[in-house]
């Protein structure tokens, strides 16, 4: 399901880390937390292992004997085999927590569209969110495993190695503070650039993604009016766009990494010359010389490594910015009303009822609506289109915020209804699998009976595409409506909850869908909430409800 409108462009976030990362993502505080545990002790292991590296150079030096260096040479030894140990669970630390942290947002951010409902999902281009839940997700892998280790490093390993060296050489430790603001002055300028290539590629990353998804939806329109070499054009212009923004982010990135580099390979080289002219003239001593020169690449290297992992994490970044907009969003929706039973407000007797029901959409309200199903009748729910018919529907269902009350026995009215909406909602797979949805024990027998009644005449073996591409708008409606049945005779639900099922149906198949319907509630005596537009449908119905046309309605959809 896609709108008209174009995907607004996400934005790269110009803070290193999110807070709203700490508070989504749980599973990133441990994580954190352990990683920092990690770089301290590889901290603590680089200091040691310059202090015993430069102790058995100055004792070569010197000329003392062999024997007398091996503890330092054996020392320094087992601190790089230790350092090499922690580099290896921080890669491991940072893998896993990586994983857990990606699948935890990708859970939160599932859950909150599902809070927002189908109201907030249809004025959004779905494609542009699937492209945030599906590639940017799997770039927060960069983000996680790599970008933020480093931050964290930057954070903990500088100040103790440029504190470690101010106390062994003031002079030296006092140059390092000087030059080390460079290299951040050069991220920030190169980190605007990077900001806005990035900006580009995924929105156009975005774009490319909702003009697939709309022309494979009007695939058959425009093959009819012969378009479709227009749309494939179309789709070429922004894959060659798409192909042009990454080749400049990789461009910005080739070249801050060498800007970086320069950077501090030149900061270290004025370090190594006034410690190279201090040792020249006696001003200090070797062990002190070489203990500093050990360790100040090091002190460099964490925040070079912060410009490097920044581009590399630069789509998680933009990822998540976006994903804590629809959860911000989420955290603001009031929770759909749900209402426990009341037995002194409603009869004992309906399936489903509903006293003063009111859905408010913008400044529109809808209703208050008295609705009653009971078993073996069928309860047609009409009126003009944009009345509120769908609203009404969405709030039974718990999709919409609503106001009064639904009685549904002693579960909430989502598990009464089998339903199937306006659009058919079907998944790559069989028909078989569609039909059968979401039971874990499909029977073949059942699936092929809710066929034959809903009327479709493709086999249940045919295997559909995305958005069950293979078949007509007719056939896929009347698979919705079997899925529907199925939901209904597997004992799963009690109300057959029908939106418009016949739209796209021709005038003999709507008359043989309008006999399944009461043949349905009056051998199997369930319940069926019929909304329909259609004359024809009153024939069937027990009971109508009509919904009066609303002030302003344009007759868009409900």
């Amino acid at each position: 399901m896609t709108t008209d409108a174009a995907p607004a462009a996400p934005r790269v976030s110009n803070r290193p880390v999110d807070p709203r990362l700490l508070r989504y993502s749980t599973a990133s505080r441990g994580f954190l937390l352990v990683t920092a545990a990690i770089v301290l002790a590889q901290t603590g292991v680089i200091l040691g292992f310059a202090w015993l590296l430069t102790v058995a150079l100055v004792g070569a030096i010197a000329g003392e004997p062999v024997a007398d260096l091996i503890p330092a040479l054996a020392g320094a030894a087992a601190l790089a085999l230790l350092r090499g140990l922690l580099i290896a669970a921080s890669e491991r630390t940072s893998a896993i927590g990586a994983a857990r942290a990606s699948l935890q947002l990708r859970d939160r951010l599932v859950r909150a569209v599902e809070a927002l409902g189908p109201g907030w999902l249809a004025a959004r281009n779905t494609s542009s969110l699937a492209v945030t839940a599906g590639h940017g997700l799997e770039a927060l892998d960069a983000y996680f495993g790599r970008y933020l280790p480093q931050l964290v490093a930057t954070a903990i390993t500088m100040p103790i190695l440029i504190l470690a060296i101010l106390v062994a050489d003031p002079i030296s430790g006092i140059t390092v503070i000087v030059t080390v603001p460079l290299i951040p002055v050069f991220m920030v300028l190169i980190g605007l650039a990077t900001r806005a290539v990035q900006n580009r590629q995924y929105a156009t990353l975005h774009r490319l993604a909702a003009r697939f998804s709309d022309t494979v939806a009007g695939l058959g329109t425009l093959k009819i009016f012969g378009r479709q070499h227009r749309a494939a054009e179309g789709i070429e212009t922004v894959t060659r766009d798409y192909k042009r923004e990454t080749m400049s982010v990789l461009r910005v990135s080739f070249m801050s990494g060498f800007a970086l580099e320069f950077l501090a390979s030149i900061s270290v080289a004025i370090l190594a010359v006034t410690i190279g002219f201090r040792l020249l003239g006696g001003e200090m001593p070797l062990l002190v010389g070489l203990f500093v020169l050990l360790l100040a690449p090091e002190a460099y290297l964490p925040l070079r490594q912060v410009g490097v992992q920044f581009h590399a994490a630069a789509e998680g970044v933009a990822a998540t910015d976006e994903i804590f907009q629809v959860l911000d969003t989420a955290q603001g929706v009031p929770a759909p009303t749900a209402p426990e039973a009341r037995a002194d407000a409603v009869p004992a007797g309906p399936l489903v009822s509903a006293r003063g029901l009111v859905v408010r959409r913008g400044q529109r309200v809808i209703g208050p609506l008295d609705l009653d199903v009971s078993a073996g009748e069928i309860v047609l729910l009409e009126g003009p289109s944009g009345a509120g018919k769908s609203s009404i529907l969405s709030a039974l269902l718990g999709f919409v915020p609503a106001e009064g009350i639904i009685h549904a026995g002693a579960t909430s009215a989502r598990e009464v209804l089998a339903w199937a909406g306006q659009r058919p909602g079907l998944l790559s797979g069989t028909i078989a699998e569609n039909v059968a949805l979401g039971d874990p024990a499909p029977d073949a027998e059942r699936v092929a009976r809710c066929l034959a009644d809903a009327g479709v005449d493709v086999p249940a073996s045919v295997v559909l595409g995305a958005a069950g591409a293979g078949i007509s708008g007719g056939q896929a409606q009347r698979v919705a409506i079997a899925r529907a049945l199925y939901r209904l005779r597997s004992g799963r639900a009690r109300v057959l909850a029908l939106d418009e099922p016949s739209s796209a149906l021709d005038g003999a198949t709507e008359a043989r869908l309008w006999q399944t319907l009461r043949r349905v509630a009056d051998t199997e005596q369930a319940g069926v909430l019929l909304i329909s537009h259609r004359r024809s449908a009153r024939d069937i119905a027990d009971r109508i409800t009509s919904l009066p046309a609303l002030e302003g309605a344009s007759g868009g959809r409900a």
